[in-house]
């Protein structure tokens, strides 16, 4: 490897690039079946826009609530691989599930299983992630990560695209064929040499939240609030379908927002690193702001492609350095409960903001979904920037 390379990927380690892949494959699986999954519900099993709400809506929900307990628990047992692996195994057989439901609630229901699979094994992950760098590192360790997942919600449509347009399969053969990236998820994760955080303790399991600082807190109520108006791209994706692009360049522009999200996403880890993240995430909010006002106010599609790609920086930016940023407020040995009920604050906001959008969808008109949620932008990057200090201190002791 070259020197420039090497000291570009300085203080990452063989764990932390294990990761990076797995959330490749696990994202190829899962992205395989997101841009189409709307389409699917709305044309082949003709469900309204508030079931493509509700849908999304409990999935976010279901996987980022998850991560709450399932993180506790993970710190509680010291034990961060085998709660990920059963986590990425369940994930990866919701998938067929949906290609088999005959109705709405079908898909309801695989889509529950996919999601609670992905909510058990992502603060694991992410805490194994935390602990393979030095802190100083952390942002760049979170940004790899996030360069796997997106890279993997790039070729996931482009895969699909291919088996749908070139391959001519039926649209509910994807939802089978994506189990198989999905176990190779699985198997990496068995590469994955975990060290142990601190003694065993109790069999227990007690969630003590109160042990988490208050800058923590206040972190995620601004988080929160900026969620109430995150709702699911599966609206970004409707809106793109309904000004007349076609399924095949939908899901070319979905490809292009996540190949931008993949590209930022090492580079913003490591400028948290050096200039610090709530600066950053300020801007990505920033960036969200001017990307759902976009959406609103225009039909044309090559616009709404610019938007896209302009979101795919904001998605980039806002997954690495938040989870990096939620875990500076804590010790390693509460990084997966801090992650993970990071993400639960994410999930609960992302459903109230789903169902809001579905309603707003089906009632109001598809701009109101945009232009809520740019309206709650401005509440979060307020709200980031009173509550949550400007530096914050990456914590190595007990907390």
């Amino acid at each position: 490897m070259p020197t420039k390379t090497r000291r570009y990927f300085s203080g990452l380690s063989r764990n932390t690039f294990l990761l990076a892949l797995t959330s490749l494959f696990a994202d190829i699986s899962t992205e395989m079946l997101v841009p189409i999954l709307p389409i699917f519900l709305t044309q082949t099993l003709k469900a309204s826009g508030s079931v493509v709400g509700l849908v999304e809506g409990i999935a976010g929900a279901t996987q980022n609530m998850t991560q709450g307990i399932s993180g506790s628990l993970s710190d509680k047992l010291r034990r961060r691989k085998p709660i990920a692996l059963a986590g990425y195994l369940l994930g990866a057989m919701g998938k067929p599930l949906m290609g088999l439901a005959p109705l709405w609630q079908g898909v309801l229901g695989g889509r529950f299983i996919d999601r609670l699979g992905s909510g058990i094994r992502s603060a694991p992950r992410d805490a194994l992630i935390a602990a393979s760098v030095e802190p100083a590192n952390r942002g760049r360790a979170f940004g790899l990560e996030g360069v796997g997942d997106n890279a993997g919600a790039c070729i996931g449509p482009l895969l699909a695209v291919v088996l749908l347009m070139v391959c001519h399969l039926p649209i509910r053969l994807i939802f089978y064929l994506a189990v198989i990236p999905g176990l190779l998820a699985f198997l990496l994760v068995l590469f994955v040499e975990e060290r142990p955080t601190g003694p065993e303790v109790k069999s227990k399991i007690e969630i003590r939240l109160e042990r988490l600082p208050r800058g923590y807190w206040k972190y995620l109520l601004a988080t929160a609030l900026f969620g109430i108006g995150n709702s699911s791209n599966a609206f970004l994706i409707l809106q793109t379908k309904e000004i007349g692009a076609s399924l095949t360049t939908t899901i070319l522009i979905y490809a292009g927002f996540n190949l931008v999200a993949a590209l930022i996403s090492y580079p913003a880890g490591s400028l948290s690193d050096l200039f610090g993240r709530r600066r950053l995430l300020a801007g990505a909010m920033a960036i969200f702001l001017t990307t759902y006002l976009g959406f609103a106010m225009t039909n044309n599609v090559t616009f709404i492609g610019i938007f896209f790609m302009l979101y795919g920086l904001y998605q980039g930016i806002f997954r690495s350095v938040g989870k990096a940023l939620a875990s500076d407020f804590v010790s390693e040995q509460r990084h997966a409960t801090a992650i993970g009920w990071y993400n639960t604050a994410v999930g609960v906001s992302g459903l109230l903001a789903s169902l809001l959008a579905g309603w707003f969808w089906d009632r109001v008109g598809h701009a109101a979904v945009f232009f809520f949620g740019a309206a709650f932008s401005v509440v979060g990057i307020a709200a980031l920037l009173v509550l949550v200090p400007a530096k914050v201190e990456p914590v190595s002791g007990p907390c």
